[in-house]
């Protein structure tokens, strides 16, 4: 059975305001066209459909006109979980009516191990393959609120949580096992060891719910996991990766090459896996350096290879503040105007030798730069600078973290 992994599509995503629809288009319709290339028989999605509890008409149509395509083409079982980006009302919403077609979505998590568990069959009848289908784990889902608990304590009971959340299926896949039937499991989490990009939303209260690849049960012959927008393995382990993003999500993956991974499964066992490249249709680019470094690399930037304009971030470094600085930049850019587009203008950089006493001040901060929980450091560090925030900021991601489910729930 050929399987194809894939994760974080993110339909909806803006960056700096901007649509990403065409991109995501791009994507969707090479995806299908490769699932019928490769034989693709399942299809799993490992959470993050949708970057919004609450996605715009546009991402909900990117999404079912895929589904429907899909049907039409030799992928038989599709496996749709959700991920912390995603709201689980809104995925489950056509859940009985997706099953008649062979996709199968698991918003949230269940109780009950069974729930979770799918078994995908031939056109024979005959079952070929398990899917333990675990969505993103909220913090209710894994461990129950103690009163007075210390920040290591809950630390502990959500990683235990996690893990705990994957033995549970391990009485139910050892027939599988028994029979040669091979086990594949899901997850939506940061695995410990895994290269974080700055797209990523912290989940489980910063990323404390880290588990590693020794704690998946061993039954399992692939684990296919979503959340980091890198493709990459888990503490070396060829069979524990993320599959990354379809697209880069911020300026911070512009060097990463985004892929699917395709699995080929033989006789009860993982017998190939290989990944395929996404074809990039815009470029996120970065320029970085001394003012007349910066408009050279823009006059000599070669946009022919992509068929939508390119994005670009700056950042300059300066010996002193310019007055005619933004001048410069546009006129060598409207050379450009057909194939590059200025998204981030970042703060310059000023060399701290060539700035007078007055010059050399803090940089007041870009708000479209910073996180939540960077503001909220900020103030802890003013209002009690000789105390140790690690509480505090640990609370603080955990209500950031209710109150964006809360909202995705409502």
């Amino acid at each position: 059975m050929r399987v194809l992994h894939t994760s974080d599509w993110h339909l909806g995503q803006r960056l700096v305001n901007l649509e990403r629809t065409e991109e995501h288009q791009h994507f969707l319709t090479w995806l299908l066209q490769t699932i019928e290339q490769e034989r693709v028989e399942v299809l799993l999605m490992s959470g993050d459909v949708f970057d919004s509890g609450a996605p715009s008409n546009t991402a909900l149509k990117l999404y079912y006109d895929f589904l429907r395509k899909v049907c039409a083409t030799c992928c038989r079982h599709i496996i749709i979980t959700g991920g912390n980006h995603d709201s689980v009302s809104t995925l489950n919403a056509p859940k009985e009516l997706l099953e008649c077609f062979n996709i199968y979505v698991i918003g949230g998590a269940s109780s009950d191990p069974l729930d979770e568990l799918i078994e995908l069959k031939n056109e024979q009848g005959e079952l070929q393959l398990a899917v333990c289908a675990v969505p993103f784990l909220r913090d209710r889902d894994v461990r129950l609120s103690v009163p007075g608990e210390s920040f290591e304590e809950r630390e502990q009971r959500i990683k235990q949580g996690i893990a705990a959340h994957y033995q549970a299926f391990v009485p139910h896949i050892q027939k599988y096992k028994q029979q040669s039937i091979p086990v594949v499991a899901m997850g939506h989490l940061f695995a410990a060891g895994g290269s974080a990009s700055e797209s990523e939303k912290e989940i489980h209260v910063g990323n404390l719910g880290q588990i590693g690849a020794d704690q998946f049960p061993q039954e399992f012959d692939y684990v296919a996991l979503g959340h980091l927008h890198r493709p990459q393995q888990v503490n070396n382990r060829h069979h524990v990766r993320y599959s990354g993003s379809p697209i880069p999500l911020s300026f911070s993956e512009v060097t990463d090459k985004k892929v699917v991974f395709i699995l080929d499964f033989e006789e009860g066992q993982l017998n190939d896996l290989r990944e395929v490249a996404i074809p990039v249709c815009r470029q996120l680019v970065r320029f970085k350096g001394p003012l007349e470094k910066v408009k050279q690399q823009i006059a000599l930037y070669d946009n022919s290879a992509y068929a939508l304009t390119a994005w670009a971030e700056i950042q300059l470094e300066l010996e002193a503040h310019l007055p005619d600085l933004n001048q410069q930049l546009e006129e060598v850019l409207s050379l450009k105007k057909d194939e590059l587009q200025l998204l981030i203008h970042r703060p310059p950089l000023i060399q701290k030798s060539a700035q007078t006493l007055e010059q050399q001040v803090e940089e007041e901060a870009d708000l479209h730069t910073l996180r939540e929980q960077d503001v909220f450091l900020k103030r802890c560090q003013s209002a009690f600078p000789d105390a140790d925030h690690s509480e505090l900021v640990a609370t603080f991601s955990e209500l950031l973290e209710l109150m964006g489910q809360e909202e995705m729930e409502s």
